[in-house]
């Protein structure tokens, strides 16, 4: 008979604590390790290939900390309007510039995603096209003083107090989140490591935290 493989040791790349939450969602005992990895965009470098390096480096980053049986979860999400990448505001005047610019037009927020493995990577970006409606001043400063743009790809959060401000939405909602968790499902299942259900109580994450540089994840 043929011994069944181990159960892998499954590692999040992230300092997300949305990430965190989504990947719990699929009921299975994950470990967090904070990635040591600086976002550093190259030149010339298109949005996408840039969110998937950047997952990819975070994933790589941890794998000396990983049992023999690994798997390595990074993801990266921005924000891309006019070609342009919005990341995380520097201050208040930047989320503000942000929030004018999306506001009554359409945005692509793209994840990019890696999996590590003893067999090799697979690394892909993901697309979200999101819709703002039209924005007062007034509006942009009542979000603003809710503090939550700051931490953020885009200077908002889809599922807190800009909700109301997404009119339309095409494509993974969890990928505007910062993980397009049917994207992660159907990775896992195709290299036999899928949903366990969420009503599991070991899918509770063990938080690790490592020294690093770098900025915090968008979502």
């Amino acid at each position: 008979m043929v011994a069944a493989m181990p159960t892998p040791d499954i590692i999040l790349a992230s300092r997300s604590p949305r990430r965190r939450d989504l990947l719990a969602l699929l009921g299975r005992p994950f470990r967090i390790l904070e990635p040591e990895h600086e976002e550093q965009r190259q030149p010339g470098e298109h949005a996408a290939d840039y969110a998937v390096r950047n997952a990819r480096e975070k994933a790589r980053s941890v794998r000396h900390h990983a049992a023999e049986n690994f798997l390595i979860i990074g993801a990266d999400t921005i924000v891309v309007v006019d070609d342009a990448i919005l990341e995380k505001p520097r201050d208040a005047a930047d989320a503000r510039a942000m929030l004018r610019l999306l506001s009554g037009r359409q945005h692509e927020v793209v994840t990019g995603l890696a999996l590590l493995t003893p067999a090799g990577e697979r690394c892909w970006p993901v697309r979200t096209q999101v819709v703002f409606r039209a924005l007062s001043a007034a509006e942009i400063e009542a979000y603003l003083a809710t503090g939550e743009p700051f931490d953020k790809a885009g200077a908002y959060g889809i599922q807190g107090h800009a909700a109301h401000m997404v009119s339309e939405i095409n494509g993974s909602y969890t990928n505007v989140v910062g993980l397009p968790l049917a994207e992660v499902a159907e990775a896992l299942q195709k290299i036999g490591h899928g949903s366990h259900g969420s009503h599991r109580k070991e899918n509770h994450p063990q938080i690790a935290p490592i020294t690093q540089m770098g900025n915090v994840d968008r979502h």
